[in-house]
């Protein structure tokens, strides 16, 4: 496994759902899974739980017992997202492995003050690992019961796996100053090449995909 210095920010920029599937990703040096790393895995899940509305300390999110339990739940998630994607019924496993997750911490609604109102909040009982697993179990029930699961599209460049639900249609890199670049790079080579020269990375292919299409570079 390759070893990021610093967390891309597309990592912290699309639905929680996605952004946990997308902390394993391929880069030129390899594969690499953010959730291994504990540095990087904690500053991602503190920035992640406050979206999911779970307060979560550093010193928390960097036990062992989250990490495997958010490693469950993006088992399930990714194996659910490509049928979900595309119409089709998602593994029962998947589905049972994130309602599993949703019963060990369910959210329960809760009264507060906020100073000049009554408002509505929500609480989820357990440790810290259920919670963020339940939180993001959630997050992605919801992603897949809405109509735009349809829009999720996965990168465009061949060695790039990150998944993103585009706000423009004509989106189609996961970030354009690095995949959208390089690509663009690749493109000019093959133009230009003599025909006896290998491409440079950014256009190879063959790794199996997680959609089960060879040359996707999918896992």
């Amino acid at each position: 496994m390759a070893h990021l210095s610093a967390i891309p920010s597309i990592l912290l920029s699309e639905p929680p759902a996605l952004d946990l599937v997308n902390t394993r990703f391929h880069v030129p040096a390899g594969w690499v899974d953010l959730l291994e790393h504990s540095e990087q895995r904690t500053e991602w899940l503190t920035a992640e739980a406050g979206r999911l509305g779970i307060s979560a300390t550093k010193a928390g999110a960097r036990s062992d017992a989250v990490a495997a339990a958010i490693k469950a739940v993006r088992e399930h998630v990714a194996a659910a997202l490509e049928p979900a994607r595309h119409g089709k019924r998602p593994p029962t496993r998947a589905l049972s492995g994130l309602n599993e997750a949703l019963r060990a911490a369910p959210a329960v609604p809760q009264a507060c003050w906020d100073g000049s109102a009554v408002v509505a909040t929500t609480d989820r009982a357990g440790s810290l690992a259920t919670r963020l697993a339940a939180g993001f179990a959630e997050a992605a029930v919801e992603l897949f019961a809405d109509p735009a699961i349809r829009n999720v599209r996965r990168c465009a460049a061949p060695d790039c796996v990150i998944a993103f639900l585009p706000r423009n249609a004509n989106r189609r890199w996961c970030a354009p100053n690095i995949c959208g670049n390089r690509e663009r790079v690749a493109r000019y080579y093959l133009r230009h090449k003599p025909a006896h020269q290998d491409a440079p990375y950014g256009t190879r292919s063959g790794a199996p995909g997680a959609d089960g299409r060879e040359g996707s570079g999918r896992h």
